[in-house]
């Protein structure tokens, strides 16, 4: 047999086998973060404030749990055992999280409203659904560790501990991101989570039977630390909030990088994971032998400033120029590989670094008589404070405030101060003191060095190498929400961007598909007065609607402030400053949000170009969604939906028409072909079956109110009603055979965002467009006019 730890402490043989049941715990924590995360969107929103107030509070549990474990009722026993039932406690609470989320999701929907209340009511639902488990995540390692003496082995193995749920932790980012939220849903996500709870719940209890019983140290529940220990508190808090605050910038510029889709967010906290795994593992050992850890925690803290420094030299002036062209492959899986090389060349220096800040000041404010469950709960509760601040003050406030590039800077600044201040405390030679001064002076060398975010990357992202060169940068800024940007091409087209990639320009085909969502629905109503808007972009879909005269009301709703001053400086005539319209209200939140929370109906409802393949935006391409769309609709009302054929492939494009369809039978697609070939379409529906009037439409447009309208349509090559009527491409009932096998996107799996961030560099657009036509027919009933009007669209209809 393996001779025990001193005094008190479990034989190591047993070990082992609490650092594998940590690991699953990692594993199913992970799982439950990003589902919840997911359905938790579904309700409050996923504008940069919904996301930070749920942050809070799920970061906000694990703080708690870490420092009030002992109050639980059940906290004397031996620590395998509470540790047992705190994973059986999170595993019931996340089944029970998602069977209540309906329940509070009809609550919240009749209380909100907008403004400081509405923010309170977002924090007050996150708390309700997270805290509870998340509190009992927070307390699981001080719980186990309570079986730990606090020696430097014992702290040692606490290291070990902590770095086998971060293992945990990227398998269960891994296989949520990758498998069971791309081939299941979230239900069978959190029935796998639970399984996981259940499995080291009852392993856990073996293990107490079996181990020697518990010896509580003299002092348990009173936190003794060494002397002078509160440095090592400041410093892992500034750890902590620097970690999450990079977080936060490198995960919107590799997003810029590579692709916002939910597959490169993964691979980020994968690789962010993988790093504080390794470097926690390596301080474990560490902290078993140095007899200097307070030394070894502040060196780290020093050395990690250069490592913020590389990785935002690397973010700025070397990644964005690598020969890496997406386009050359169609399989996604090549396209991860290189952006996995990406993320680890990038950000793992700096990752292992605050991976081995955990275990390293765990020895530094050991003491071998304290109650090791509170020394734990102590030093995460720190870092867990420290990362709130951090995660919330970078992504709401400075990040918006000065950019990412001297958000950047002040991370190195913000690690320099926490070595420093850890360093500073401890007795220092001059030789010691004189290196501490000359490596506070290089990192602020470095702070001041760290170079702005190409304008470029901001407006092309991924295809940044095939861009060069061919267009000149007017504008660039980073919002709350998202970076955006303003070029021109060489052909002289201002394109507007969001995030790296292009929103929107004034080439023909753009400008033709933004005036198509907005006019042809205004035209289908008999006489619309109001209408509701998702997304600014550069105004010009809104826009639209400004020339028509009946309409009196028009509703934006746009989550980035920066968005509709920006578009319309620059797209201004484009869209007729929709923007300083008088009828016009423009509402900062998120769509879905806004439209699942607002009272009021409209007789039009219209999108502008939203990429699915883009995190988040598959709630606004889902079944529910647009239920919610067609219970604000007036009678009569109408609704058009932007789906693009390009950047997809025919699965993805099936998942949106068909999943439009199932809520407007009724439904028609319109196309926006270059030369004959696919590019993108218009879906409209309407609340009643549709019948349209070509003639009527055409007087419209001879009236002398209608003529701006005429002169609107004319400017994109619509010089008639026949003519802007012969995009038609088909309808819900001459589809189906084609969408026979096509994936309907429900808010419970959002499948649509795992499927389009696979054909993210899939190019078969004219494919896509020529199996729509195969299925076209001249539609019985749907157009009604003259016969020389239905000749002549007839026509019309069969050139395209």
């Amino acid at each position: 047999m393996s001779s025990p730890l001193p005094t008190a402490g479990p034989p190591r043989r047993y070990l082992p086998l609490l650092v594998l049941l940590f690991a699953g715990s990692g594993c199913s924590a992970l799982i439950y973060e990003i589902v919840w995360y997911q359905l938790l969107q579904l309700v409050i929103g996923s504008s940069a404030v919904s996301l930070g107030v749920l942050l809070a509070t799920f970061m906000g549990g694990l703080c708690a749990g870490s420092l009030l474990l002992s109050r639980l009722p059940f906290a004397k026993q031996h620590p395998l055992r509470v540790y047992g039932k705190i994973e059986l406690g999170i595993g019931a609470f996340g089944i029970v999280v998602l069977f209540v989320m309906p329940l509070v999701d009809s609550v919240y929907t009749a209380a909100v409203g907008h403004g400081l209340p509405a923010i309170l009511l977002r924090a007050l639902v996150s708390a309700l659904c997270l805290v509870p488990p998340t509190f009992l995540m927070g307390a699981s390692l001080p719980a186990a560790s309570r079986w730990l003496k606090a020696s430097p082995e014992g702290v040692s193995w606490m290291g070990t501990l902590y770095a086998a749920n971060t293992i945990g932790a990227v398998t269960g980012c891994l296989l949520a991101g990758f498998f069971l939220l791309r081939v299941f849903d979230m239900a069978t996500a959190t029935f796998a989570a639970a399984a996981l709870n259940l499995a080291v719940g009852l392993a856990s209890f073996a293990l107490a039977r079996r181990a020697p019983e518990f010896d509580p140290p003299k002092d348990e529940g009173r936190l003794r630390l060494a002397p002078g220990a509160w440095p090592v508190y400041v410093t892992i808090a500034l750890s902590g909030a620097s970690a999450l605050g990079a977080e936060v910038i490198w995960t919107r510029l590799l997003g810029l990088m590579l692709g916002a889709t939910v597959y490169t967010f993964s691979i980020i906290l994968a690789v962010f994971l993988v790093g504080l795994a390794i470097g926690s593992s390596v301080a474990a050992v560490l902290a078993r032998t140095s007899r200097h850890p307070r030394a070894l925690l502040g060196w780290s803290q020093m050395t990690l400033a250069a490592a913020i420094a590389w990785s935002a030299w690397q973010l700025a002036n070397s990644l964005p120029y690598w020969p890496v062209n997406p386009l050359l492959s169609t399989s996604p899986w090549f396209t991860f590989q290189i952006d996995l090389v990406r993320c680890l060349w990038a950000i793992l220096p700096a990752a292992l670094l605050w991976g081995a800040s955990f275990p390293l000041a765990l020895a530094a404010a050991a003491d071998r008589e304290g109650d090791s469950g509170r020394l734990v709960g102590g030093i995460y509760a720190a870092n867990t404070f420290g990362a709130i601040l951090g995660a919330l003050a970078f992504s709401l406030i400075l990040v918006p405030a000065i950019g990412t590039s001297h958000s950047q800077s002040l991370l190195i600044l913000i690690v320099t101060a926490g070595g420093s201040c850890v360093l500073a405390a401890a007795s220092l030679r001059p030789a010691r003191g004189a290196a501490l001064v000359a490596a506070v002076v290089a990192a602020v060398l470095l702070a001041r060095g760290v170079s702005p975010v190409p304008g470029m990357l901001i407006a092309y992202g991924r295809r940044i190498m095939t861009s060069l060169g061919r267009s000149q940068v007017l504008y660039t800024g980073e919002g709350i929400n998202s970076s955006i940007a303003i070029t021109e091409w060489d052909d002289g087209a201002i394109q507007f961007h969001v995030s790296g990639k292009v929103e929107a320009s004034t080439e023909s085909y753009d400008m033709r598909l933004q005036r198509m969502l907005g006019h042809m629905p205004a035209l289908f109503h008999k006489d619309p007065k109001s209408v509701l808007i998702v997304g600014f972009g550069a105004g010009v879909t809104a826009g639209s609607f400004v020339v028509h005269p009946s309409i009196s009301r028009i509703v934006i709703c746009e989550m980035e402030p920066l968005i509709p001053p920006t578009a319309t400086k620059y797209f201004g005539s484009q869209n007729y400053r929709v923007m300083n319209d008088p009828r016009t209200r423009i509402v900062y939140d998120d769509a879905r949000h806004f439209v699942l929370t607002t009272p009021e109906k409209f007789d039009i409802i219209t999108s502008d170009p939203i990429h699915p393949w883009v995190k988040g935006s598959a709630t606004l391409y889902s079944k529910e969604y647009f239920e919610l769309v067609k219970e604000h609709l007036n009678p009569g009302g109408v609704v058009t939906q932007w789906v693009p054929l390009y950047e997809s492939d025919p699965a993805t494009v099936k998942s949106e028409i068909a999943t439009f369809f199932e809520v407007f039978p009724n439904g028609t697609i319109w196309g926006n072909d270059i030369s004959g070939g696919g590019y993108d379409i218009v879906l409209l529906g309407q609340t009643e079956p549709a019948h349209i009037d070509v003639d009527a439409i055409q007087a419209r447009l001879d009236r002398p109110d209608g003529r701006r309208v005429a002169a609107s349509l004319r400017e994109v090559g619509f010089g008639s009603a026949v003519q802007l009527l012969s995009t038609y491409a088909g309808r819900s009932e001459d589809l189906k055979p084609w969408l026979r096998d096509a994936e309907i996107n429900y808010d419970s799996n959002l499948r649509l965002q795992y499927m389009a961030g696979l054909a993210l560099n899939v190019s078969v657009e004219n494919s896509i467009y020529s199996q729509m036509l195969a299925y076209r027919r001249f539609p019985p009933g749907l157009f009604v006019g003259s016969d020389d009007t239905l000749r002549a669209l007839r026509a019309g209809i069969d050139s395209r």
